[in-house]
């Protein structure tokens, strides 16, 4: 709570001790009563108008309640009545009472922010059954229509020429043939991999918009298509004893 500011304080003392010396003493005279009533219009900070509306209905109140009359006394702040109790009135007539000050720029307007997340039940799983719902039912309907027939018992004699790993090791095997085999089946996806697992602990952007993540992009990207290129390198332009050759002029030697 924010303290009443002193000279407000001294004002209500002064316009309290001016009342008291009012009561006890004579009457003061009209330069002293027009003072006291503009320190106390000062240090209350309420209209004059405000002030005269709430002696009335504080009068009228306290006479409903006494079953009186009110009269009026010329000279006097404040009402009073004639059967029944005294109408409960402050410092030079005033019924208000100032509990604090409150500086205009301490209220805040607090106003919650909408949030666009939901719950991972429903909403989450339920998408994700369906695609996967989807996606069976894709593969059952492929297998049905496409052949997909075993090729022939391997003969452990012939070596085929070339002989290529199946497509995703093929990145792998064409490192083999620029790198001595630590370095390109060890160090470099090792290198790879642990740059990756780093990502999440170097970029640690919140945002979900692809122009806010441009390192995490940007290093995806690379990963992705250095991965695929070497796999395309090694599927359609590598033939016999694995030699770099051009498809459209030696071949296809590419098998699923």
């Amino acid at each position: 709570m924010t303290e009443v500011p002193e000279h407000l304080r001294k004002k209500a003392a002064e316009a309290r001790a001016k009342a008291d010396a009012a009561k006890a003493g004579p009457a003061p005279s009209t330069e002293e009563t027009a003072l006291t009533a503009e320190q106390q219009e000062a240090a209350s900070k309420i209209p004059a108008h405000l002030l005269e509306r709430s002696k009335a209905a504080g009068a009228k109140s306290g006479a409903e309640e006494a079953g009186g009359v009110v009269v009026a006394t010329p000279g006097a702040g404040a009402p009073a009545a004639t059967a029944g109790g005294p109408v409960l009135t402050g410092p030079g007539g005033n019924t208000q009472r100032l509990l604090t000050v409150v500086k205009s720029g301490s209220i805040q307007d607090t106003k919650s922010s909408p949030q666009d997340k939901v719950h991972t039940w429903p909403h989450l799983l339920v998408a994700e059954f369906a695609a996967a719902l989807f996606i069976t039912a894709f593969i059952l309907i492929f297998s049905i229509f496409v052949n997909a027939p075993l090729l022939e018992l391997a003969n452990f004699n012939e070596t085929p020429n070339p002989s290529k790993a199946p497509w995703y090791f093929l990145g792998l095997q064409e490192l083999l043939t620029m790198f001595h085999p630590m370095v390109a089946g060890v160090t470099i996806p090792g290198i790879g991999l642990f740059v990756l697992i780093l990502a999440p602990y170097i970029d640690r952007n919140p945002s979900a918009k692809p122009e806010d993540r441009k390192f995490a992009i940007s290093l995806m990207t690379i990963h992705l298509m250095f991965w695929a290129i070497l796999v395309m390198i090694g599927s359609f332009f590598r033939g016999p004893g694995f030699n770099f050759v051009f498809p459209w002029e030696a071949g296809l030697f590419f098998e699923l």
